[in-house]
C-alpha cells in the first residue's frame, strides 16, 4: 500500500501554490525533481528509471537497458517494462490527485507486451484516461527509444485515498 505520509507532504507543499497559478515550466520542474528524490533508494531508482517530462495528467521517462535487466532468457525482463509503465502511471496520479486525498493504491493493472529488446534504451509515457474523485484510470505505452517501435501497452486503476473520518 502507498505510504500516505509522503504523499501528503509531497502535496501539501505543493498545494496552495498550484491554486495560486497557472501549471507551467516552474511546476513541471519542481514536479520533476521531487519525483527524482523521492525514488532514491527505492525499487524505481534501482531500475534507473530517469523522469523527463512530469506534468498533471502526463508523464514521460526512461530507461538504459543493464545487464541486470535481462531475464535468463537473453531478453528484456516483462518486470522491467511494467517497472516503468507502473511507475510512470504512479507518479502521474501522486501529482494529479484530487484536492484532500491522502495517497493513492493501485488496485488493477494489465499489461500487453508486443516486442523486447536486448540492448538500448526505452521510453515510457503514461496518460490519464479517468480522474475522477474516488478512482483514476491511466494509461501507458513503452517503445524503443531509438526508434518508437511499440514494445508494451499497459493500463492501471487506482483508489485514490482520503483521511479518515468520524
Amino acid at each position: 500500500m502507498f505510504d500516505t505520509t509522503l504523499a501528503v507532504g509531497f502535496w501539501r507543499n505543493s498545494m496552495s501554490e498550484r491554486s495560486n497559478r497557472m501549471h507551467g515550466q516552474n511546476d513541471m520542474t519542481e514536479w520533476l525533481q521531487k519525483l527524482i528524490d523521492r525514488q532514491i533508494g527505492k525499487f524505481p531508482d534501482y531500475l534507473g528509471l530517469e523522469w523527463t517530462l512530469a506534468e498533471r495528467g502526463h508523464i514521460r521517462g526512461r530507461l538504459v537497458i543493464k545487464p541486470h535487466h535481462i531475464a535468463p532468457n537473453g531478453f528484456l525482463h516483462a518486470a522491467v517494462v511494467v517497472g516503468l509503465a507502473d511507475t510512470a502511471c504512479g507518479y502521474g496520479c501522486l501529482i494529479t490527485l484530487p484536492e484532500g486525498a491522502t495517497g493513492f493504491t493501485t488496485v488493477e493493472l494489465k499489461s500487453n507486451f508486443l516486442g523486447t529488446l536486448r540492448e538500448g534504451a526505452i521510453a515510457g509515457e503514461s496518460r490519464l484516461v479517468h480522474g475522477g474523485r474516488t478512482t483514476q484510470v491511466w494509461d501507458a505505452t513503452v517503445t524503443r527509444e531509438d526508434n518508437s517501435k511499440m514494445l508494451a501497452l499497459f493500463r492501471c486503476t487506482q483508489i485514490i485515498l482520503y483521511p479518515k473520518t468520524g
